[in-house]
């Protein structure tokens, strides 16, 4: 049973596919689905401390929390104060705990769609594996989950930790969206060390 530890509105919640939890109000559509950021990927034994799987999430609804009564006494001065609170929070249910669950429904899949394709000429084959070759070194690299909501800061300091091609691609990304001078000084700093060892 594979579970995850997700950070959703600054607090940390232990989920499962298929749990359903309140959180703190979203500003995500009811029906519409999102990636809340995942903290630990657990399961069978093993846990990954630096995930790179994701979780989806869907919003079933929005909501009211239980009424909390408050209310302020001081005596013998006939002072009385009675308030009220509702907390507005969000329904969501786990659909999906990385991406293994979707790669396994598409293998399953693919044989069915290639079976009548064995029938076909062998010359076929090659050109098949030369574009599925061709395809593999196209892969580029992307700046590290979660960069866009990162601060100045939390970049300054992750950072060192992060590799050339995810520097190289944040890098990038400072400079045609957001343009912050802080991001981009600590992004060439740690850029220039990288090429200096």
């Amino acid at each position: 049973m594979s579970y995850a530890i997700i950070a959703v509105g600054g607090k940390q919640y232990r989920v499962q596919e298929g749990e359903r939890l309140l959180v703190d109000r979203l500003p995500t559509d009811e029906g519409k689905t999102f990636n809340p950021r995942v903290l630990l990927v657990g399961g069978n034994g093993s846990t990954d401390l630096e995930p790179t799987s994701t979780v989806t999430a869907r919003v079933v609804g929005h909501v009211l929390g239980e009424k909390i009564r408050i209310g302020k006494y001081k005596k013998r001065t006939g002072y009385r104060l009675h308030n009220g609170y509702r907390s507005r929070l969000t329904q969501i249910e786990i659909e999906t705990i990385g991406a293994g669950g979707r790669k396994t429904a598409a293998k399953k899949e693919t044989p069915k769609a290639e079976a009548p394709k064995t029938e076909a000429p062998k010359a076929e084959a090659p050109k098949k594996v030369e574009t599925a070759a061709a395809e593999a070194p196209a892969r580029t690299a992307h700046p590290p989950k979660g960069y866009e909501d990162m601060t100045v800061a939390e970049i300054a300091e992750h950072v060192p930790g992060w590799r050339r091609p995810n520097i190289e691609a944040a890098l990038e990304y400072e400079r045609e969206h957001a343009n912050r001078k802080g991001a981009i000084a600590a992004l060439e700093s740690a850029l220039a060390e990288k090429e200096s060892h």
